[in-house]
């Protein structure tokens, strides 16, 4: 790498990191239960699931401890859906900073999957107490957890990358993201494992990139959940995403400053 190009990474880590402190500290600055709160929703959402499907109605998917299945699917989504949420107005929210900086723009939408990334992080501990309590037993599939969280990085960023600059020329974009990660929630083997899919549909939720992810995550304290050849696919379609997205991105960049 040439010393030009250092000082530039150099320069565009520093700002993507300031901008990420930037948004956890406004998001936390008022509140005194800031991590309990980016917590609470997956929290609720697992209890839910949990209570329904082991005290309501007689279970047939997943493993137990259930609660830990379903916290070990739900926190990464968290992630996700955040992330991809949120970058649906990366430009529109921040039109005026935008305009009248000259860091590279792939920053707003990297701050995004950045600082919901660190949130995802500092939830791990919750993951690993409820596992403590149910009683799961931790695996070597653990050591898996940083690949999962470099897949889903690129995976996440490819598509804000997408999602970013298409909503400024398509306003209904951002209600129509909303309905398919809402469409996406119970298409991913979140509240079910791959496995317990029929045979036919297991074929194509294997081109749900999600599904590769939870397999990895899962595999701490389920390894009979891991699949390696869906964790390929997941890897590859990520990859294909954020080539997507920096070309969509590249190209749209000039129209996009116009249009804000």
């Amino acid at each position: 790498m040439r010393p030009e190009q250092r000082t530039s990474f150099a320069r565009y880590r520093h700002s993507l990191w300031l901008l990420t402190q930037r948004d956890l500290r406004v998001r936390y600055s008022t509140s005194l239960l800031g991590y309990f709160w980016s917590i609470l929703d997956p929290l609720v959402m697992a209890g839910i699931y949990w209570f329904v499907f082991t005290q309501v109605f007689q279970r047939t998917v997943g493993n137990e401890p259930y609660i830990v299945f379903l916290l070990s699917a739900l926190l990464p989504w968290m992630w996700f859906n955040g992330t991809v949420s949120d970058c649906t107005r990366a430009f529109l929210r921040e039109a005026k900073l935008i305009r009248s900086t000259r860091i590279p723009r792939t920053i707003w939408v990297n701050r995004l999957v950045l600082s919901k990334g660190i949130e995802f992080v500092a939830s791990i501990p919750v993951l690993l107490l409820f596992a403590l309590i149910a009683g799961a037993e931790l695996s070597a599939g653990a050591a898996l957890f940083p690949l999962a969280i470099l897949i889903q990085t690129i995976l996440t960023a490819g598509i804000g990358l997408i999602v970013a600059p298409l909503v400024v020329f398509f306003r209904d974009l951002e209600r129509a993201v909303k309905l398919i990660l809402r469409f996406l929630f119970y298409a991913s083997p979140i509240i079910y494992g791959t496995a317990d899919l029929p045979a036919d549909l297991q074929f194509w939720a294997a081109f749900n990139p999600l599904s590769g992810l939870f397999s990895l995550y899962r595999a701490a304290f389920f390894p009979e959940q891991l699949d390696w050849t869906i964790v390929l696919i997941s890897a590859l379609m990520s990859v294909l995403f954020l080539v997507v997205g920096l070309v969509v991105f590249t190209r749209t960049e000039r129209a996009v400053l116009k249009e804000i």
